[in-house]
């Protein structure tokens, strides 16, 4: 993606909100970062918002507030990116990797409901892509075995389920604001989103480090808290983010249509937005055979293009134990998938220049 085309746009706004800080001498925790917190809780729809450092922190920190806790199992996604996992095991937390639905590649509920036992602690949908798993679906199996959700809405910063934004759907939250996005920070940084107050504080609390109540209590507290110069750039990014993801969905939209030929042909699979989702399309991500070397073709035609990978194939699979087992269709799906670029300044011309290079490898290989 393009990331000066967007601090182009927010430039000014961002160096009288840095000149701001650095007269008030006001680094970690000023007002910058307590009106970036009301803001992005407003925008998200939840009561409370703790800005942190970092996604993984984050997660980790609603994870831990939320009652997790050694040698609990938290269900989650087997496509889920690394930190989601490592954020888990952090806790001392056991990660229990299930498989995706085939269309959406959204944790499928049916293999969460198998996959629970008596010592799983928490649900872990994680929003992909853009746009919102099937929180609905999973809530009565929380309620059932007495389990809290925990949202991972790093991937979908402004997307929403039948009218009910992600971050708010659970007992907590936890997102990712790195540079490359929806709503990306000049840095790390995250937070935590939650409507419980008390799990608001105890998150506050928490990722302080050296705060004299943590000290009392004996639990070991992190230093996680956000810099003033990321919620400078996160608010003025915030103010921009409705329309940039309307640039995005408009950039999807071109896409497919686009690719349409390709399609109907069978030599891609295009995404698609699940019925009740409002998706803001994080990624885009298709599905093409031969997809490593398509990737190659790509990358060579300066195209930056991108292929996710499944933790199960990397040395930290070791971490997971014996639970992290074989996964059909996220394995399936992840030997296929394409991240086309898409950000929300990607003119016509660039989009129409991805999917001629994309058209000319695959017929190339269909040879």
């Amino acid at each position: 993606m393009d990331l000066g085309a967007q601090q182009h746009e927010i430039g000014e706004e961002v160096r009288a909100g840095l000149c701001r800080v650095f007269d008030a001498a006001s680094f970690i925790g000023g007002p910058d970062v307590q009106a970036f917190e009301r803001e992005f809780a407003s925008f998200t729809d939840v009561s409370h918002c703790v800005g942190t450092n970092n996604g993984t922190d984050a997660l980790e920190l609603a994870l831990r507030a939320s009652g997790v806790t050694v040698g609990g199992q938290v269900i989650l996604p087997a496509n889920s990116p690394m930190a989601t996992f490592e954020a888990v095991l952090r806790i001392g937390a056991l990660p229990l990797p299930v498989d995706v639905d085939s269309r959406y590649l959204l944790i499928d509920p049916e293999a969460a409901a198998a996959a629970v036992t008596g010592r799983t602690q928490a649900l872990l949908p994680v929003h992909l892509y853009g746009q919102t798993a099937f929180v609905e679906r999973i809530r009565p199996l929380a309620e059932r075995v007495g389990a809290v959700i925990v949202e991972d809405a790093s991937q979908s910063q402004g997307s929403f389920r039948h009218g009910r934004m992600a971050g708010s759907l659970g007992l907590a939250a936890g997102t990712s604001f790195s540079p490359h996005r929806n709503l990306g920070a000049a840095g790390d940084a995250g937070a935590v989103m939650s409507n419980d107050a008390g799990l608001a504080a105890r998150v506050r609390v928490l990722g302080d480090s050296g705060s004299h109540q943590t000290c009392r209590n004996g639990e070991t507290d992190k230093g996680a808290r956000m810099d003033t110069v990321q919620a400078v750039v996160l608010r003025a990014s915030l103010a921009r983010l409705e329309r940039w993801n309307g640039l995005r969905r408009a950039a999807a939209d071109r896409y497919a249509e686009l690719l349409r030929p390709m399609a109907v042909s069978g030599m891609v699979w295009l995404p698609s937005e699940a019925p009740g989702n409002y998706h803001v399309w994080h990624l885009y991500t298709v599905q093409v055979e031969n997809r490593d070397r398509v990737l190659t073709d790509l990358h060579e035609a300066g195209i930056g293009a991108g292929a996710p990978h499944l933790v199960r194939r990397t040395e930290a699979h070791e971490a997971l134990g014996p639970g992290c087992g074989f996964f059909p269709v996220a394995e399936a799906a992840t030997d296929r998938l394409l991240s086309l670029p898409i950000f929300p300044h990607i003119t016509a011309e660039q989009q129409e220049r991805v999917v001629k290079v994309l058209a000319r490898s695959l017929m190339i290989i269909g040879r």
